[in-house]
């Protein structure tokens, strides 16, 4: 089959000719990327993923030496529009210049960009030759191993994976159990590719090699049916249990604006509303959100920690608390405390934000970062992997703050001894608009891939209950003072992912490169 997307006809404007079908291509592929923000929250339409990967795949199949050039459009429409909010954090609540933020978002978006392109350079090395190869093993094989490339590089930006668009609400969630997010990413893909052949087959099936088409037709059938029937399979079935007796919680958000959260103006107003949204619970477990209190908690008045104390005694319980500290001079944390009953314990933040949280090579751009933004505690330090759980209100709780709910290998590194997970945020950095909703939506993913009930306090919102099946069962209006009350079921035992992380996802990848080498040779 000959694939002549991009060959002009004989004729004096032929380069002209070229020059635009080219354009053409690179300008489809953008918009490709721009409409699959559409399938994850808080739209979640999440069976546009597939097709809108299937637009690329056409679009790297017809022009295979074209397909770097074609990745990256789609990943700089993708990653411009599905994290705009970056732009908030950095002029809104950083004070950067609006021009010096637009393009600090645009240079970000061309470097998550490189991934997909990275993707298609790799299919176009790799490719057979046949379509319905390339379209089924290498094309999802090299998205998936790139998408996970994206996951560690640099720290890591694992912000709209593929996979996400999937959570809980569309049949594939119920592989993620398995292989976490990127075997979704992969299954997503996988059905792209499907779609390619379908198209191609279904135009050509009047052809001389009819016969081989609709074969090729039926196999890419054949693919979906088991993709999305096993996953609908795979979605009732539990993998972990309850143990021990629910636990009442209150989650907490205080609504405390970004700008005057760390103002000290402002600083006793806030102290007094969580503390008073605390006293008016009668759970045996509260959660306030990240950084909550916002000092060192050697400068917390003494008074104000005791207070805290004493409701969590009064409730028979205990209440996780959001502060800094700084065990060692001139090394800060963001930190969680626990205060009540059991002894007082505390979880420090390991993943920390490249350029929020930490600047990286902070001796050449420390100085012209901190000139450019202003960010509050912008010179933290990172706690090691493996600080274990946190034993409070009858619980173990896998504790994450913010942005490292979005690894899901390194939440399962307190598992299986976890029985909870909690994550805290202060996602007003991201507006009201898509950021959160987004975040929610990676929370929802670390339930479905530990079958452990996931809770969220956040700032801003949004703050939610997320069961083990990835469902959000409540959830606090976005931009309101709120105390979001339930119950919580401890759950014991381990997914698939829990005990191999996401090791089935590249294996898989990995094993369709080299099956799509054999069949290509057998075919020769």
């Amino acid at each position: 089959m000959r694939w002549s997307f991009l060959a002009s006809r004989r004729r004096p404007d032929g380069q002209r000719s070229l020059k635009r079908r080219d354009w053409r291509a690179l300008a489809l592929a953008c918009c490709a990327g721009i409409a699959s923000v559409a399938g994850f929250a808080p739209l979640q339409l999440w069976w546009l993923a597939p097709c809108t990967l299937g637009v690329l795949f056409q679009l790297w199949l017809r022009a295979p030496r074209r397909a770097p050039w074609l990745g990256f459009a789609f990943g700089l429409g993708l990653f411009l529009v599905g994290v705009h909010w970056i732009y908030i954090s950095l002029h809104d609540h950083g004070g950067m210049p609006a021009i010096l933020a637009a393009i600090a978002l645009l240079l970000f978006s061309a470097f998550c960009a490189l991934i997909p392109a990275a993707a298609g350079y790799l299919l176009r090395v790799l490719s057979t030759g046949n379509v319905a190869l390339d379209a089924l093993l290498v094309a999802p094989a090299a998205w998936t191993l790139l998408e996970w490339v994206r996951l560690w590089l640099c720290t890591g930006f694992p912000w709209l994976a593929m996979g996400y668009s999937q959570v809980a609400v569309s049949p594939l969630s119920g592989w993620i159990p398995l292989g976490g997010v990127y075997l979704a990413s992969l299954l997503v893909a996988l059905l792209a590719g499907c779609l390619v052949v379908g198209w191609q087959a279904a135009a050509r099936l009047g052809s001389a090699r009819a016969g081989a088409r609709a074969l090729a037709l039926g196999w890419a059938g054949l693919v979906c049916a088991l993709t999305l029937g096993g996953g609908m399979l795979l979605k009732g079935h539990r993998w972990t249990v309850p143990i021990g007796v629910p636990t009442s919680v209150t989650l907490l958000q205080g609504n405390i604006p970004q700008d005057d959260k760390f103002d000290p103006a402002h600083l006793g107003e806030g102290l007094m509303r969580y503390r008073d949204l605390a006293s008016a619970s009668t759970a045996r477990l509260i959660v306030m959100p990240e950084s909550s209190v916002p000092l060192l908690r050697e400068d917390v008045p003494p008074d104000y920690l005791e207070s805290l104390q004493d409701i969590a005694v009064r409730n028979h319980g205990d209440m996780l608390i959001g502060m800094f500290d700084e065990p060692k001079p001139g090394e800060i944390h963001n930190s969680m405390f626990s205060l009540g009953v059991a002894p007082t314990q505390v979880y420090r933040k390991h993943h920390l934000v490249p350029f929020g949280e930490f600047i990286p090579f902070s001796e050449w751009v420390g100085p012209l970062m901190n000139a450019m933004l202003n960010m509050p505690i912008g010179t933290q330090a990172a706690a090691p992997l493996g600080q274990g759980v946190m034993h409070v209100a009858g619980q173990q709780v896998a504790m994450d703050i913010c942005y490292e709910d979005a690894f899901g290998e390194e939440i399962i590194d307190a598992l299986p001894a976890a029985t909870v997970l909690v994550n805290v945020s202060n996602d007003a950095w991201f507006g009201l608009a898509v950021g959160p909703e987004q975040h929610l939506q990676m929370a929802q993913a670390r339930a479905l891939e530990t079958g452990r009930v996931m809770l969220r306090a956040t700032n801003t919102g949004v703050t939610a209950f997320i069961d083990a099946d990835g469902h959000v069962l409540q959830r606090a209006p976005k931009g309101v003072v709120a105390h979001l009350d339930g119950t919580v079921q401890g759950r014991r035992g381990s997914t698939p992912f829990v005990r191999f992380g996401n090791t089935l996802a590249l294996a898989l990848s990995i094993a369709m490169l080299g099956l799509a080498w054999i069949l290509a040779r057998m075919r020769r």
